[in-house]
């Protein structure tokens, strides 16, 4: 087995001391949670080949919260037989087997697999003989370790009677792992090609204590209830269609309301702040990307179209060469700077359909994407001002921000564009940034763009998960390549910085993330139906039909235009049944008529979370969703 690496990178700390024990403790506990999940894996691998001796295996690797094996067995493991596995891999916990390291020549290891007739490890041994490595990278996230001095020997560990190619670590014996569960079986190519036999992936968990793997269990079920893809679709947000293609989202009324809210908040905040809209084509000529230096690396990547003169194009895959053709369509003078571009656009990407998953991973990416054009020492104020645009953003919807600084390394220089003095001014620029907003954050060497430093912004939802959404990255590579050029205060030409900006990252995705977070219940302000009116009768219909138009008349900030969203049911239903739908529609407020509130011009008011806020005139219920609206903030029942 061409086994994971270690527990992850190592990162330094930014705005808290680093080195503290409590970041020691907490590296530690991540190091033996990684050494059981990991010998975890090992210990599936011994049952399952206990039970079919005839087994193949692939690769095995620790993953986040567990680990995972890919196996080729005739026998179609389904719940029962996971089960028959998980009882077996007690049974075997249960005999303190240890973890035994050996090593072998290549050549006779080579032989030791094949004897056994594990093909698929002959085949990563003799990539490794040949290439001098497993080339498995991609699909576990490192590659088998060999001795100093090329492939000599590798390394084996044997748990019980079962042996494999592993490079460790692992816990001393099977005692020492702690409580897991096996969760799913999933259909994997092996090596992540379709042309090569698909063997059967078999999920599972492990934590440290029993206590642990419960609480994530119970995580996993509270996801699962709130899984977009069923929610997209049970409050009418969005459709696919195998006729538009996979990927490719449809998005309802309802679905495009919520968009057009996201889009219209970021960019109230960002107006004021000096961003002017473009707009770009969808379709661009391939020579653009190759002078990019993006053609190279995402070609594969790209849907491509051939003009009817022969003229090769593509579906844009990303907007940043677009906008450095409007700014270099005039020539520019230092005072016009800085320039400061914004759209919300869609980028195409061709993704392998398997890894295609509901809004979270799509073919058609919509980005708010915005660029900055300004002077060197203009970098720190500008970095500023998105700054600001992203912590007012993510601030309504009670989503806590980590934030991570990108730094290149030093030692590599050749993996980075520009100077040693450049690199250490912008880091520099960033960490003053991050000082003057009194932020916390971590500080990653290496992680850096080719094209200058990052700041990344991870938002962690209601479930404590995190997403990696907003960014800012400084770009000193784009302006060369393209050879952007304004006139300095010295009537000089020099070149300006670039500034890439994301907000929501992908529309797609944020919604996804959002829809998640609320489990559908969105706040007032931003709920496709705001108010659901419940007349009682028949009788009560036209008194309903006026408490609409009175809501909808409403001049609210926020809310785009038609005041507040209202609708009557007016249904045949019984006024339970109307009030029961409309929770299960997630609208905030369910407002009851009758004869009583028809005379005094009431209203008795219902939550979703079936609070009863009983009768109040309709002004006083206008003034409360008013201030919802207006502050992007729900009001206490």
């Amino acid at each position: 087995m061409a086994a994971a690496s270690g527990a992850g990178s190592e990162g330094q700390a930014g705005g808290v001391a680093a080195g503290s024990q409590a970041t020691a403790q907490t590296e530690d506990m991540e190091a033996q949670l990684f050494r059981m999940r990991h010998s975890c894996a090992h210990l599936l691998a011994a049952a399952v080949s206990a039970i079919w001796p005839q087994a193949k295996f692939g690769v095995g690797p620790a993953i986040k919260h567990g680990f995972y094996y890919d196996i080729e067995l005739e026998t179609q493991l389904g719940p029962k037989e996971l089960e028959r596995v998980e009882q077996k891999m007690r049974e075997l916990r249960k005999k303190k087997l240890p973890f035994l390291r050996q090593e072998l020549p290549i050549d006779e290891a080579i032989g030791e697999m094949a004897r056994r007739n594990q093909t698929y490890k002959v085949e990563l041994l003799k990539l490794l003989k040949e290439k001098g490595s497993t080339a498995v990278a991609a699909e576990t996230g490192d590659d088998a370790v060999v001795s100093e001095g090329g492939v000599g020997t590798v390394s084996f560990y044997q748990t019980g009677e079962f042996v494999d190619l592993c490079r460790g670590p692992h816990v001393q014996n099977s005692i020492e792992i702690g409580a897991f569960k096996l969760t799913t079986v999933a259909g994997a190519y092996w090596r992540g090609d379709e042309r090569n036999p698909q063997l059967q992936r078999v999920y599972g968990l492990c934590f440290a204590t029993e206590d642990d793997l419960k609480r994530h269990v119970e995580l996993l079920e509270e996801a699962k209830r709130r899984d977009h893809r069923r929610l997209g679709v049970e409050l009418d947000l969005f459709a696919f269609s195998d006729l538009v293609g996979p990927g490719l989202p449809l998005f309802t009324p309802k679905g495009t309301l919520v968009r057009r809210l996201l889009e219209d908040f970021v960019q109230s905040l960002q107006e004021p702040l000096g961003y002017t809209r473009v707009a770009i084509p969808h379709l661009t000529k391939n020579d653009l990307y190759k002078v990019s230096g993006h053609w190279d690396k995402f070609q594969e990547d790209l849907f491509h179209v051939r003009g009817k003169g022969g003229e090769e194009f593509c579906m844009k895959p990303m907007n940043c060469p677009h906008h450095t053709q409007i700014f270099a369509c005039r020539q520019r003078s230092y005072r016009d700077l800085p320039l400061r571009f914004s759209e919300v656009t869609s980028v195409y990407r061709d993704e392998v359909a398997g890894a295609l998953q509901g809004l979270s991973r799509v073919r058609m990416i919509t980005q708010d994407d915005a660029h900055v054009f300004c002077l060197p020492e203009q970098v720190q104020d500008e970095a500023l001002r998105i700054y600001q645009i992203i912590d007012g953003f993510y601030r309504p919807f009670g989503m806590r921000l980590e934030v991570r600084l990108s730094l290149w390394d030093e030692k590599k220089p050749d993996k980075y564009l520009g100077s040693k003095e450049r690199w250490e001014a912008s880091q520099e620029a960033l960490r003053a940034v991050l000082r003057q907003r009194n932020a916390t954050w971590t500080e990653e060497v290496g992680e850096a763009a080719f094209y200058g430093p990052k700041i990344d912004f991870t938002a962690k939802d209601a479930l404590d998960r995190a997403w990696q959404l907003a960014t800012i990255q400084l770009d000193f590579n784009l302006p060369e390549r393209f050879d952007l050029k304004y006139i300095a205060a010295d009537g000089q030409a020099a070149r300006p910085v670039m500034l890439h900006r994301a907000v929501l990252g992908s529309v797609e995705r944020f919604m996804s993330v959002l829809i998640e977070h609320y489990a559908g219940a969105f706040p007032v302000w931003l709920s496709p139906v705001q108010a659901m009116v419940v007349p009682i009768a028949d009788r009560h219909n036209e008194y309903a039909q006026k408490v609409v138009e009175t809501l909808r008349s409403q001049t609210l900030k926020n809310a785009l235009s038609g005041g507040i969203r209202a609708e009557v049911d007016d249904s045949r239903e019984s006024m339970q049944k109307k009030i029961r739908n409309a929770q299960l529609q997630k609208i905030p407020y369910m407002l009851v008529v009758g004869d009583r509130e028809a005379a005094e011009g009431q209203v008795a008011v219902r939550l979703r979370s079936g609070a009863d806020l009983k009768a109040m005139p309709l002004d006083r219920l206008i003034e409360r969703v008013k201030t919802e609206v207006e502050s992007r903030s729900d009001l206490p029942a």
